[in-house]
């Protein structure tokens, strides 16, 4: 029986996808094989040896101690596209937030009970302080055309928007899901500089970190209204408090409040709604809880952010899988201490992600000691006997 541990409430229907003959799944346990979490924080946790892999039920991983689990060979999966309909939906509606003044229009209102009949009367002679623009013909620039911003960027068309799309590392999946009247734009100063709306739908990382800096602001027309439903960290606050003193910025809706935020004028500060609807939710936990099984029963991977995608049926008794540095000469040495063992490969699968590699290895048969020879290579994270 494999240990799964729970940091935080996982949808039952994601947890129903754990084999019980297989899985014991706990909150209480210091060892387990595998974790499955959602938002909890896990740079304090000590990871064990017989941790095998990580599984957040959702798109961002900065939560968990990515390096420090490719070090030791755990494989963390996240679940892209899995919440994206959620997502796309709020940023639609972000858009009229930005445009509307919706929200401030509905504070004031509230400013009004106690007037009686005068309520109607200062209605109309308020609201004028509220009025926005229409969408209907705008610019949109979506920055990151992943599963969400393909999403958006589609909605925005069917909405009589003109949308330009920035993605340097698109993928096939997406592209085949972008509509064709989607712009390619191949330059991000190029997209901020033509755009009434910019949306921002990229992971955070060192390459993106501040992307949205006072160098794209400067870039930018008065009025620009900002959205970003991905990170909070994408957008440097100190230019961006410039930028809406300045009037570049209109309005910025942001669904990942900070302490800057919420003191800065015309902007929007949604509590990290995204994700937050019961569709979503049970679709991340029962993608996170697939991935976890396929792995941790077959050594099957996909949708890891660490490790490269390999996916094989497994076609003999025994399965060796070896999560490795991605350095020269690994296959052959494997190679070599299965052919110094007298095992035959029936079939061998190797790839790469950036540092790190991957190998799956099906055999017949597995000697005592073989696990122990392959930890031993230098380069090597963690080696699994998968026995079928």
């Amino acid at each position: 029986m494999y240990e799964v541990l729970t940091l935080n409430k996982i949808a039952k229907c994601g947890l129903d996808n754990l084999d019980t003959n297989v899985f014991t799944i706990t909150d209480e346990v210091k060892n387990p094989d595998a974790i499955i979490l959602r938002s909890f924080k896990m740079h304090d946790m000590e990871l064990g040896d017989n941790l095998k892999c990580v599984a957040r039920a959702g798109a961002g991983t900065n939560n968990i101690p990515i390096d420090k689990c490719s070090e030791k060979g755990i494989v963390v999966f996240n679940t892209p596209g899995a919440n994206a309909n959620a997502v796309a939906e709020l940023t639609i509606a972000g858009l009229l937030l930005a445009s509307r003044k919706i929200t401030d229009a509905v504070e004031w209102a509230k400013t009004l009970k106690g007037e009686g009949d005068n309520v109607g009367a200062l209605v109309e002679k308020g609201k004028s302080a509220y009025a926005g623009p229409e969408i209907l013909g705008k610019k949109l620039g979506v920055v990151g055309l992943g599963a969400i911003g393909a999403k958006v960027a589609n909605l925005a068309i069917h909405l009589g928007m003109d949308v330009m799309g920035y993605d340097p590392y698109i993928s096939v999946d997406a592209a085949w899901g972008l509509s064709s009247q989607v712009k390619k734009c191949q330059d991000l100063k190029v997209l901020v500089a033509n755009c009434d709306y910019i949306s921002m739908h990229m992971p955070l990382n060192d390459g993106t970190r501040g992307i949205i800096n006072e160098e794209m602001f400067d870039c930018m027309e008065k009025g620009t209204r900002l959205l970003n439903f991905s990170r909070g960290e994408l957008v440097d606050a100190k230019a961006l408090k410039a930028a809406i003193e300045n009037g570049t910025i209109a309005s910025y809706v942001v669904d990942f409040p900070s302490e800057e935020t919420l003191g800065m004028e015309n902007v929007v500060n949604i509590p990290h709604l995204g994700a937050s609807t019961p569709e979503s939710e049970d679709n991340c936990a029962i993608m996170a809880a697939k991935e976890l099984s396929d792995f941790i029963r077959f050594g099957n991977i996909k949708n890891s952010v660490n490790f490269p995608n390999v996916e094989a049926d497994m076609e003999t008794k025994f399965r060796v899988t070896i999560a490795h540095q991605n350095i020269p000469n690994m296959l052959n040495t494997f190679s070599s201490i299965f052919a110094n063992d007298n095992i035959n490969i029936v079939n061998m699968i190797n790839k790469s992600k950036k540092d790190n590699a991957y190998t799956i290895i099906d055999v017949d048969s597995v000697p005592a000691g073989l696990e122990n020879e392959l930890s031993a290579v230098e380069g090597v994270y963690k080696v699994r006997i998968i026995e079928a």
